[in-house]
């Protein structure tokens, strides 16, 4: 019967080390893959000649602290190597997606206003159309 336990304990361990081969991350695996993604924005942000606080802002879902640090080490090698950073040929208004048509509606119909700052509600070509 001792060796019941033994044999459990085995199988158990082998089961947990197959998670690695399913692809299921650890939460350090995740931690270390979050860091990592935070440094190559950074970097990247600092390559393209942009300030911390316009990389912050562009990738507000990133970490902060890892972010700064690619930014600081990209900041660093450019400076040992004298590169010149190369400037981005995308403007953030760019590089959004482009808003469905009833958002654009919408947006222009909210955009319009009178001199004494009420809004006006302006008619869609589809509701005009009775559609």
């Amino acid at each position: 019967m001792p060796r019941l336990p033994v044999i459990a304990a085995l199988a158990s361990l082998l089961v947990l080390s197959g998670c690695d081969l399913l692809g299921i991350e650890g939460a350090t695996a995740i931690a270390a893959r979050k860091e990592a993604e935070g440094k190559a924005i950074g970097a990247a942000c600092r390559n393209a000649a942009r300030a911390i606080e316009d990389c912050y802002t562009l990738n507000k879902k990133a970490d902060k602290a890892a972010v700064y640090a690619g930014w600081r080490e990209m900041d660093d090698y450019m400076r040992e190597n004298k590169l010149e950073p190369v400037p981005p040929q995308l403007t953030p208004d760019v590089a959004k997606p482009k808003a469905s048509e009833d958002d654009e509606e919408s947006a222009v119909a909210e955009d319009e206003s009178t001199k004494d700052g009420t809004k006006q509600a302006k008619a869609s070509p589809r509701k005009a159309a009775g559609h």
